[in-house]
């Protein structure tokens, strides 16, 4: 069994246990790339190469929210592979998370 551990600026304590795990790490690396490319996405869209033919403040928030989806659904099937660089260069630094890696020099 694990000690929990409290947070010294709100004092309620806290697992140790899930902090340093293979699947949070990779779970990290999803959301990093379902948030680049969301910002990319959204960069794109306020681009705006054309004049659009219906423009009203329903369709943004309408391909805002399609987007959402989009970027999930494209970091979860087709990655980019910058969330996999992350989590591989994060996980070098950590022995624990990946453990046929030699320890990092301190």
């Amino acid at each position: 069994m694990t000690t929990p551990i409290t947070s010294p600026s709100t004092g309620a304590a806290t697992d140790a246990s899930r902090l340093k795990s293979a699947d949070n790490l990779k779970a990290a690396g999803q959301k990093f790339e379902t948030v680049f490319t969301g910002m990319m996405l959204k960069s794109m869209r306020q681009a705006k190469l054309a004049d659009p033919l219906f423009d009203s403040k329903a369709i943004d928030t309408f391909s805002e929210m399609q987007d959402a989806q989009i970027t999930k659904a494209m970091a979860e099937h087709t990655p980019l592979g910058i969330g996999k660089a992350m989590t591989d260069y994060l996980s070098r630094s950590q022995s624990d998370l990946n453990p046929g890696a030699p320890n990092p020099p301190k």
